[in-house]
């Protein structure tokens, strides 16, 4: 069962979410939040398996509800899908810095919604390559800060954790690294862990902003 909490300030886009997901095998709504503080209160106090987490609510805002609750230990398991009407912006690129998973767009289809959160709940990214290189291009471009920090991240990687990392940020599984480098399956995920690991990262998303704002991965070339 994916226990789910919906976050979102208008409670009629939160009763067509819960209606949705209600009616759906295998998914439950644990709770409700209609702002960013209490989407971290109740993230603490159900800790769902993913939060849907609107970017822009009151007295928190989506980014830093996110932030908090990527920083907060006792909600490690928690898994961040931000919600927005804007599509690839600014404000989604600084959710994914801060700890998101992934995001989609509010009008998206009912069963990308359902696929989506079980994409997440499972500990893999919602980023599809192509929408990374859109993102990437946009707002990494710019100068990364902590430029140094990132210097000092890559090169605490082996080569092959370098190359796995590579390949996360280009959408591949496991199985898919696994084939492409020749290893099984389960080396491909310990190097995975292994990166995630030193690199702070919570998934593979943190994963796919860092091959790209390290430069270990271009923009330009892309997945």
């Amino acid at each position: 069962m994916i226990r789910v909490l919906l976050a979102d300030d208008q409670a009629l886009i939160r009763a067509g979410f819960r209606a949705l997901l209600d009616a759906e095998d295998g998914i439950e709504v644990v709770a409700e939040a209609a702002d960013g503080r209490q989407t971290i209160d109740l993230a603490v106090q159900h800790r769902p398996d993913v939060a849907l987490v609107d970017v822009q609510m009151p007295v928190l805002d989506g980014i830093e509800a996110t932030r908090q609750i990527s920083a907060d230990p006792r909600l490690a398991g928690v898994h961040i899908l931000i919600l927005t009407n804007y599509g690839l912006d600014e404000y989604v690129f600084n959710a994914l810095r801060a700890g998101a998973s992934g995001f989609l767009v509010k009008d998206t289809e009912p069963a990308e919604l359902l696929q989506g959160i079980q994409v997440v709940a499972r500990g893999d990214a919602l980023l599809s390559p192509s929408i990374t290189r859109k993102l990437i291009s946009e707002f990494v471009a710019r100068a990364p800060e902590g430029a140094e920090r990132l210097d000092d991240d890559l090169a605490a990687l082996t080569n092959r954790e370098r190359e796995v990392v590579a390949l996360v940020a280009r959408g591949l599984t496991n199985d898919e690294i696994a084939a492409r480098m020749v290893i099984s399956p389960a080396t491909a995920k310990t190097h995975v862990s292994r990166a995630m690991t030193k690199l702070g990262a919570r998934d593979r998303a943190q994963l796919v902003v860092f091959a790209y704002e390290s430069g270990l991965v271009s923009a330009r070339t892309g997945p």
